[in-house]
């Protein structure tokens, strides 16, 4: 049997990744559905005798569609995924109890007090967190066991067989090369102008095209809304603002402000008593008035040495940099001011305010007027904001509320659920537009709170359902597509006739493109498609090209393959492909073992 599986893991559907084909099924509350599906036994499937029931397959289905994976609307062509999976599941098992896997209770206790879903902030196993998620999840402990031991079962499996499988020391160093291997080559982009006239389009294309792309041109389900928005900064914009309020708070800006500052300190102690310290300080406050200057007199009077070269200058401050006498001396001064005789813990001190660090009063005129008026509308805004709740719950419809509140009454073109566009693709106001109040019952939507300073109700005023659009409708669209693909027929039917003349060695007025050593893993500036087409084009024998073509989105490319390099080695790539092949082994033995099931299985649907 092994033999079997290995002959066609190495078939070339068994070399398409299938992905986890034995992941950990997800937590999902399914046993909290049970009540819902009814007890039905009725088989939908019998797996080598072993049946598998409605009521399984409707889990299945449910907790895929809880999850998010899937919309309810595709139920239907779900159903008959879950069931593959679960004839999967149950063949995969079968197999396992026959090969004698086991899973002891004692393995399964010490996965469950590990797992990190079941550990307090200390790292330790939870009894009430255990059992509060598994409930929350739709588990109950036993239930979860059962679970969890299929899930170790498979996982035990898949770690059977892909160490089972191996890569020869030949293969990796062949794989090896082949990978490092670089590639130069020519080639030329095929454009519509190449053609020598344009494809012919008749009806019977388009209807071909429309009937088989019908999807391609349904209309979502769409609706056309009245709103209103209160907005406080459209307020504030109307509120008047006086010149004399905007001078005062520019002034009151001006104690906050950060400011720069001079100092002269004189310290007392064992040298100098606090009287003689202040005596001094007087003198200098005289001196002050008469006129001398305040640095000449900090680079002679100040015991701070380190700012006394300087006029005392301690820069720009901020609050919170000094004490509290400091600060509260400093941040009272204006531009040019001298403090009185301050106490700190340093000394005392004569201070000056050399410098207010803010913008001129032109500059911040727009700033201080929006301030102001936000607060000054402030009251106003929450007033409206109640009486739009209130007009907006009790009214019949959207217009008296506007002209209540003397808002504008807007509408907009129709939108799609996740399509709107400005204020209607803010969060949560097409779930509103959406939701059957408001689009079944036809009420005034609930106020959503857009930010702190805008609030919006909507109604709905039309609503159509979702459509297939009739072809009348959509004819320009599906003409454009049908032109582009028959355009790229005619193109790829071009490039084949070209590459077979260069092949049989004529030669053609070809404005070729030099592409020199590229890699398969790219690193330059052509798409990933030439290069895969042309690293698949067989090595050129002598000085002979060997020519091929790739299909590019709209494009078609013409490739003259030149030369065949060894490239360089790179121990970091080279070890990165060698795992993913072993990977790639064994999810093909996976697929095998599998495919192996499947035919020697007795399985009713």
């Amino acid at each position: 049997m092994l033999q079997s599986i290995r002959d066609r893991s190495r078939s070339w559907g068994a070399k398409i990744i299938i992905g986890a084909v034995v992941v950990t099924m997800a937590l999902f509350g399914v046993e909290s559905l049970v009540g819902l599906l009814g007890n039905s036994p009725d088989e939908v499937a019998e797996v080598n005798g072993e049946a598998i029931t409605r009521q399984q397959l409707e889990m299945e289905v449910q907790r895929a569609i809880r999850s998010g994976q899937v919309p309810p609307e595709q139920e239907r062509a779900l159903r008959a995924e879950m069931l593959d999976r679960l004839i999967t599941d149950r063949l995969l098992i079968q197999y396992a109890d026959e090969g004698g896997l086991h899973v002891s209770e004692e393995q399964l206790d010490q996965l469950i007090v590990n797992l990190s879903e079941f550990q307090d902030a200390n790292g330790r196993f939870d009894r009430d967190l255990f059992r509060n998620r598994l409930a929350s999840a739709g588990f109950t402990p036993l239930t979860f066991r059962q679970q969890l031991s299929v899930d170790v079962k498979r996982q035990q499996l898949q770690q059977g067989l892909s160490v089972s499988d191996f890569t020869l020391e030949e293969e990796r160093e062949r794989l090896a090369a082949l990978q490092r291997q670089t590639r130069s080559f020519r080639y030329h982009a095929l454009v519509p102008a190449d053609l020598s006239s344009p494809p012919e389009i008749d009806e019977q294309a388009l209807e071909d095209y429309y009937a088989a792309h019908e999807a391609d041109y349904r209309r979502p389900e769409q609706v056309r809304l009245n709103y209103v928005v209160l907005d406080r900064q459209q307020m504030a914009e109307e509120a008047e603002v006086s010149e004399e309020a905007l001078r005062e708070a520019w002034e009151e800006g001006a104690a906050e402000a950060d400011r720069r500052v001079s100092h002269i300190m004189v310290t007392f102690g064992e040298a100098r008593g606090r009287e003689e310290a202040a005596a001094i300080l007087e003198e200098a406050q005289r001196r002050l008035a008469e006129g001398e200057p305040f640095d000449e007199l900090a680079a002679e009077v100040s015991d701070d040495t380190s700012t006394s070269d300087a006029g005392g200058d301690l820069g720009v401050i901020s609050r919170g940099f000094f004490g509290e006498e400091f600060e509260s001396a400093a941040f009272s001064l204006d531009e040019g001011e001298v403090s009185e005789i301050v106490e700190t813990d340093n000394g005392l001190h004569l201070i000056k305010v050399t410098e207010l660090d803010r913008p001129a009063f032109e500059e911040s005129r727009e700033q201080l007027r929006r301030q102001l008026a936000s607060n000054q509308v402030s009251d106003a805004f929450n007033e409206r904001a109640q009486r739009l709740i209130d007009d907006s719950f009790a009214a019949e419809d959207l217009v008296s509320v506007a002209e209540d509140l003397g808002l504008e009454l807007q509408q907009s073109d129709w939108v799609a659920r996740g399509e709107a566009e400005g204020v209607l693709s803010e969060p949560g106001v097409m779930e509103q537009a959406f939701s059957d109040d408001v689009l079944e019952e036809g009420y005034n939507s609930e106020v959503v709170e857009l930010d702190e300073d805008r609030r919006l109700v909507l109604r709905v005023a039309e609503h159509r359902e979702a459509t297939t659009l009739p072809l009348d409708e959509v004819r320009e669209q599906v003409e454009a597509a049908v032109r582009r693909e028959k355009t790229r027929e005619a193109l790829i039917e071009l490039a084949a006739e070209r590459v077979e003349r260069l092949r049989e060695g004529e030669s053609l007025d070809i404005d070729w493109q030099q592409a020199e050593g590229v890699s398969r893993q790219g690193g330059s500036n052509l798409s990933d498609t030439v290069i895969q087409v042309a690293f698949r084009l067989p090595r050129p024998e002598g000085d002979a090209s060997v020519y091929g073509h790739a299909v590019d989105g709209e494009r078609v490319v013409l490739i003259a393959l030149d030369e065949v390099q060894p490239g360089e080695p790179n121990e970091e790539v080279e070890s990165f492909v060698a795992r993913m092949a072993e990977r790639l082994r064994a999810q093909a033995a996976i697929q095998g073992l599998l495919d192996d099931l499947r035919d020697e299985a007795e399985i009713r649907r």
